[in-house]
């Protein structure tokens, strides 16, 4: 293993949540008088955290979204993940295997802990990340593609930034770890492999990034 630390993406690294919670995100948008195809929320939202929704419809309408806008977009994700979330295909293989190697590894994600958590107890990814293994853009002050949660899930893990790999599937993830002074894998599955030109490797499918790790 050419790395100490495997640090994961969430949203459409592990569980296949991008098409669903960017489908809810532009029709909540639309319904606020913000219109947004699916298509505009892949570019312009995929792997940011809520604040940089915020900033964006500010910065492009010179209007703020509502109070209770993350409540209610979230309990609208949260219902649609039970019916729908399941884990990306093949990424419990990769997980068994890492665990079999004894290789550490966590995850660093753009949403929430309670985000990360229906999603993890939905698809049965839990019985692999204890509390140890879980950060969230909520743990530090600024979110991708700023590099302070990739810096701080290494910190927290013990292992150096140069000695780590993100697996990430946004181009504000792949900024985010290249600016952390780590090596980068973009997941190609949802994400044209130009806009993840920065990642050190890419890779379609779970199967691929096993053979890449090793």
């Amino acid at each position: 293993m050419r790395y100490d630390l495997v640090i994961f993406d969430n949203d459409g690294v592990l569980v296949d949540s991008e098409p669903i919670s960017n489908r809810l995100l532009a029709a909540y948008l639309t319904e606020l008088g913000h219109p947004t195809s699916y298509e505009d929320s892949i570019r312009d939202y995929m792997g940011s955290a809520m604040h940089r929704i915020h900033d964006l419809v500010q910065e492009r309408t010179g209007r703020r979204l509502p109070t209770d806008f993350d409540d209610v977009f979230h309990a609208r994700v949260f219902a649609a993940f039970e019916r729908e979330l399941k884990p990306v295909p093949g990424v419990v293989d990769v997980l068994g295997k890492l665990a079999a190697d004894g290789v550490p590894y966590c995850v660093a994600s753009s949403g929430s802990h309670e985000r990360i958590r229906v999603g993890h107890r939905t698809t049965g990814l839990d019985r692999w990340f204890d509390e140890d293994r879980v950060f969230s853009s909520q743990d530090v002050g600024r979110g991708k593609p700023a590099p302070d949660l990739f810096l701080y899930a290494a910190e927290r893990m013990g292992f150096a930034p140069e000695k780590c790999v993100v697996i990430e599937d946004s181009p504000l993830g792949v900024q985010a770890a290249v600016a952390a002074g780590m090596d980068v894998y973009g997941f190609t599955a949802m994400t044209p492999a130009e806009r993840l030109a920065g990642a050190t490797r890419l890779f379609a499918s779970p199967a691929e990034l096993a053979d890449l790790l090793v």
